[in-house]
């Protein structure tokens, strides 16, 4: 199973997408506060339509809450700052699959706790800013279902 990790999302209608990726996936979805808004927002409830039920969402209050947690968890870092393309990771069964929030992405203190060699960003042509948040997770996490074919738990 992949763990889909969201730090600090801002976006309803995003982490509602995700919700339902992640249903439809069997990846676990973390949500590292604070959010930007209530996980029982409409708009939340929307995008993810009754996909809620059947995915698996833990929330935390804070990245230090997140790390207690799962110490162990091998996670790399989705960023624009990433070291290389994300097509270039070897995932394994546990990992986690991290993104930053919509308007600013993850932190330097993250990326850097996280480590170079964790760290993917997504190619994009040369006048691009960033990719939708749903869209990135979507990708990131497709690929790295791939490598393992596609199985689940």
């Amino acid at each position: 199973m992949l763990n889909i990790i969201l730090y600090q999302p801002e976006i309803p209608p995003n982490t509602g997408n995700i919700i339902r990726l992640c249903a439809n996936t069997g990846a676990r979805l973390h949500l590292v506060g604070p959010l930007g808004f209530q996980l029982d927002n409409t708009r939340v409830k929307r995008a993810g339509l009754d996909y809620a039920e059947l995915a698996r969402v833990h929330q935390y209050m804070n990245w230090a809450e997140f790390k207690a947690a799962h110490p162990d968890m091998r996670t790399w870092a989705f960023s624009t700052r990433g070291s290389r393309p994300y097509h270039q990771a070897d995932f394994v069964k546990g990992d986690g699959l991290l993104f930053g929030p919509e308007t600013r992405g993850l932190p330097e203190d993250v990326l850097t706790e996280t480590g170079a060699n964790y760290s993917l960003y997504l190619p994009m042509a040369d006048a691009s800013r960033s990719l939708n948040l749903s869209n990135t997770v979507a990708i990131g996490l497709y690929e790295a279902w791939r490598q393992l074919d596609f199985i689940g738990e």
